[in-house]
């Protein structure tokens, strides 16, 4: 639990509890996105074409995107969309690649060579140290479609797509365990849009066949933004008793998880970093959402409660980096303190999240872009591998006393629903018994001295990211953007006071005594 006290001190104060663990941190929190969409897949993890060899493995996979990646231990990738799904048939995707058949792509209007397909995205997770996450076709495809490819990937008898698979190469099961009931059908721009009562239903019909199918996997509903009518309305349909059915037999909750999406952005630096606040109380009002629809359809207590699959997010303006070109977003400064404070929210908000996807991973609105040459590091990279490195076990009690940005937010409602103290913080306790705290000192003019209690005078390491101005990139061939390591050592006769920069994102971290 983290609290703010708004104040008009200029003396902030932080006080940090790491004995008082408040929820566990799914490290799931930190997943990846990769969606036939620009250059994610083709000239970003897969780039066979690219005359410089020493850049790809065996497989034309990008060996410095997995170098890169493999050190954040990221845990799961999301595949193949996003809207892409809607129309992609995974059958076309297997097979010998010369036999695969080009298809029009509706969602970018790209045309899909397919020569990049479940078997390939199977070996690439492997070589990423991650597991896979499979969106199904909810748009153009069927429940036969649906289970086929559950069969294909995790299928152990012999049957006709557990067999295609081993004809394909591949004698072992992939056990996939995660799979999305569609993506985004309440949106005017998927194929085959649905209301939120035909979604339901489908989606309670397809879950129903596909957990017979393969009790083993994990459903995750189509949600929208988390505090809407088509979640409470998704949610109360399809989250139903367990137990035994009509006929005797046990029957497994339908849900596991349930699907949220919101992407942040505003051309005004202030606004820019309040907005992942809206996902904070999107997360709240969607928790409680999931909590009405148990008390309402009666789920006992011993049934596993759905976590949110939060399973795109990021700084992403349209305008600025249209999709159909690509979504080549060249991130500022500004948009690192932004990814640093959803990065918190999500921590702080890890009892109910128990799956988190940045959209997306390589080129796409991504922190890592690729170059014939080589990759680049975008200013919101930083923030990422920190969170991925060093923000895991437990979140920790935490209380922020300080003064508040009091101007327009990105929603509106974000003024008169969440404080926007100058320090955006929260903080975790690993196993190990490793004290790390993320502060955001979003000012743009002014450092805060800071009052820190619960360091106890230990020495810490700290991690700073900043720059020259809130509007600086990386994108220019030079690192404006990076993070740089240092120590320090508490002094009790200055009250452990620590001076965060303006516009930077710090993580101070200790050992627990």
């Amino acid at each position: 639990m983290t609290t703010f006290s708004l104040t008009t001190s200029s003396s902030p104060s932080i006080a940090i509890f790491p004995s008082h663990k408040v929820s566990r941190i799914n490290r799931n929190i930190y997943s990846g996105f990769t969606e036939h969409m620009g250059r994610c897949i083709y000239g970003g993890i897969y780039d066979p074409g690219n005359p410089n060899k020493h850049l790809l493995d065996s497989r034309g996979f990008r060996q410095d995107v997995l170098e890169a990646l493999r050190p954040l231990q990221v845990p799961v990738f999301r595949y193949p969309g996003g809207n892409f799904c809607a129309t992609y048939h995974w059958q076309d995707g297997v097979g010998p690649v010369q036999d695969r058949p080009a298809r029009p792509e509706l969602a970018w209007g790209n045309v899909e060579t397919n020569h990049f397909g479940t078997d390939e995205f199977m070996q690439w997770c492997q070589a990423a140290n991650a597991e896979p996450y499979l969106c199904l076709n909810f748009g153009t495809g069927t429940l036969d479609e649906a289970m086929a490819w559950v069969e294909y990937c995790n299928g152990t008898k012999d049957t006709y797509y557990a067999n295609l698979r081993r004809q394909n190469g591949h004698p072992d099961p992939y056990q996939v365990k995660y799979w999305a009931l569609g993506n985004e059908m309440w949106g005017p721009w998927q194929i085959e849009q649905m209301t939120q009562e035909a979604y339901a239903e489908r989606a309670v019909q397809w879950a129903k066949a596909l957990k017979l199918l393969d009790p083993s996997i994990q459903l995750i509903l189509c949600g929208k933004e988390g505090a809407t009518s088509w979640d409470y309305h998704t949610l109360k349909r399809c989250l139903q008793p367990a137990g035994l059915s009509d006929l005797g037999e046990e029957r497994l909750p339908l849900v596991d998880m349930h699907s949220i999406h919101l992407y942040t952005a505003s051309h005004d630096h202030y606004e820019n970093v309040t907005a992942p606040l809206a996902a904070e109380r999107s997360i709240e009002v969607c928790s409680g959402l999931i909590d009405l629809a148990i008390v309402e359809n009666k789920i006992p207590a011993s049934q596993k409660r759905p976590t949110i699959c939060f399973d795109e997010w990021n700084v992403w303006s349209p305008p600025r980096a249209p999709g159909s070109q690509g979504a080549e977003e060249k991130y500022t400064l500004s948009d690192a303190l932004a990814v640093a404070v959803w990065l918190n929210v999500l921590v702080r908000k890890s009892r109910d999240v128990g799956m988190a996807c940045i959209a997306q991973s390589v080129n796409v609105i991504s922190p890592l872009m690729t170059t014939d040459t080589g990759i680049i590091r975008q200013t919101i990279w930083w923030p990422y591998e920190l969170f991925c490195r060093f923000m895991k076990g437990h979140t920790v009690a935490v209380h922020v006393a300080c003064e508040a940005y009091a101007g327009s937010t990105k929603p509106d409602w974000v003024r008169a629903v969440k404080d926007t103290p100058w320090l955006d913080v929260s903080a975790t306790v690993d196993d190990d018994g490793w004290v790390s705290v993320c502060v955001v000192n979003i000012h743009r003019e002014s450092d805060l001295m800071t009052r820190l209690g619960g360091v106890d005078g230990q020495k810490v390491k700290v991690y700073t990211i900043t720059g020259g101005h809130p509007e600086v990139t990386n994108m220019a061939g030079t690192e404006e953007v990076g993070l740089k390591e240092s120590d320090w050592d508490p002094d009790p006769s200055q009250d452990f006071a620590f001076v965060f920069p303006k516009c930077s994102v710090t993580m101070l971290r200790w050992k627990m005594q």
